[in-house]
């Protein structure tokens, strides 16, 4: 048996871990094969598997949770690569709809806005010559509406450029105002359309703007599109309408959900994939248009398999390790192959078997003291 190696006082955890021992074992162990996944078999050992001891206290300390692994049904996955994208129904290019001088700019990209919030304010003449004509239109309509030849005519009038007066901009509300209060505005606002953010500002304060003059890009961003890239090997084995999984280098281990899948009707020649599209509700708006992600899609054909929480599983210089428990405070580093990634859960091909209880929380922190142990062994402290 190996002689125990002791942890100096460096080795305490955050000061608060207490009566850390570091064990090594020996090589002779080999993992067990789980019931029902008698395809797969132990890694071969490298090196001698290291195991630890903590006390309870330096368990709840470290906040040391498990879990067993379990045999759970696993659907054939695909991976496709994808962008984030506006939402193209949701997105819209403010223009200038009459010509004018911009007063005042209220919003400038980036600004998160509400629907109907002012985005600026435009002095233009032909909005104030328009409002003159509708006062007069007004006007008009209530002097005849007593004289059937004329009252007809004289309301389609007026309805009409009311109607004109709305294709500028001006909300219903604003138009009610101006009839009741009889009293033109003297600057045109430009408003939000809808709840969403500005992404780009075309002008500034004091800019002469013509019909059609770009003015504002506004986005709503609570749900986004991404597009897939589909190999044309797979597409026999997605369904349209289906859910989607999507992952992002931005947020490692969290998994966002795409919905409605819409499969498109064009194979690229060169790299022979459809474009599908998802869409990704946003609400916290942590996804970025222009993201790059990764999408798991269901292939179909369940199949059994060995699985862990994926917080269980540790990347050690390019291997992947869990913790077991074997015992009563005793964890033990071992090396698993990993398959297939859905829904928080990994699958564990080989290395470990139905029933051993792993490390879901704290375990990095066994691999941090563990490492230490072994540079102390090294160099030959104690």
């Amino acid at each position: 048996m190996e002689k125990p190696m002791k942890i100096s006082s460096r080795s305490i955890l955050w000061t608060v871990l207490i009566a850390l021992v570091v064990i090594f074992s020996g090589c002779g162990e080999k993992a067990a094969v789980g019931a029902g996944h008698e395809d797969t078999e132990a890694l071969p050992e490298t090196e001698a598997q290291s195991s630890i001891t903590l006390t309870p206290d330096a368990i709840a300390a470290a906040g040391i949770q498990t879990t067993p692994a379990a045999m759970k049904a696993f659907h054939r996955l695909i991976t496709a690569p994808g962008q984030l994208e506006f939402n193209a129904r949701r997105l819209i290019h403010l223009t200038a709809r009459t010509p004018g001088r911009v007063e005042r700019i209220l919003a400038v990209a980036g600004d998160r806005v509400h629907e109907g919030q002012i985005l600026a304010e435009v002095y233009s003449p032909d909005f104030m010559s328009l409002q003159a004509e509708y006062l007069q239109a007004a006007e008009r309509a209530k002097r005849l509406s007593n004289d059937p030849s004329e009252a007809g005519t004289a309301q389609d009038i007026l309805e009409s450029v009311r109607a004109r007066l709305i294709l500028v901009g001006v909300s219903y509300s604003e138009v009610d105002a101006l009839g009741a209060k009889r009293i033109p505005h003297p600057l045109l606002r430009i408003r939000a359309p809808f709840t969403g953010t500005v992404i780009e500002t075309g002008i500034v304060a004091g800019d002469h703007v013509d019909l059609g003059a770009s003015m504002f890009r506004l986005a709503d961003l609570s749900i986004l599109w991404a597009n897939l890239h589909i190999k044309e090997k797979d597409l026999a084995s997605i369904k349209a309408g289906s859910e989607v999984e999507l992952r992002t280098q931005a947020y490692p281990g969290e998994a966002f959900r795409g919905e409605r899948l819409i499969v498109g009707d064009v194979v690229d020649e060169k790299t022979r994939t459809v474009i599908a599209r998802v869409e990704v509700p946003n609400a916290q708006a942590k996804l970025k248009a222009g993201m790059y992600i990764e999408a798991v899609l269901d292939g179909g054909g369940a199949r059994p398999a060995l699985v862990v929480p994926e917080s269980a599983v540790q990347d050690d210089e390019g291997l992947h390790i869990v913790f077991v428990e074997t015992g009563k405070g005793i964890y033990r580093r071992r090396e698993v192959e990993i398959g297939e990634r859905l829904s928080g859960l990994v699958e564990i091909r080989r290395g470990l078997a139905a029933g051993e209880t792993v490390v879901t929380s704290g375990s990095f922190l066994l691999k941090s003291e563990m490492r230490k142990g072994s540079l102390e062994d090294e160099h030959g402290h104690s």
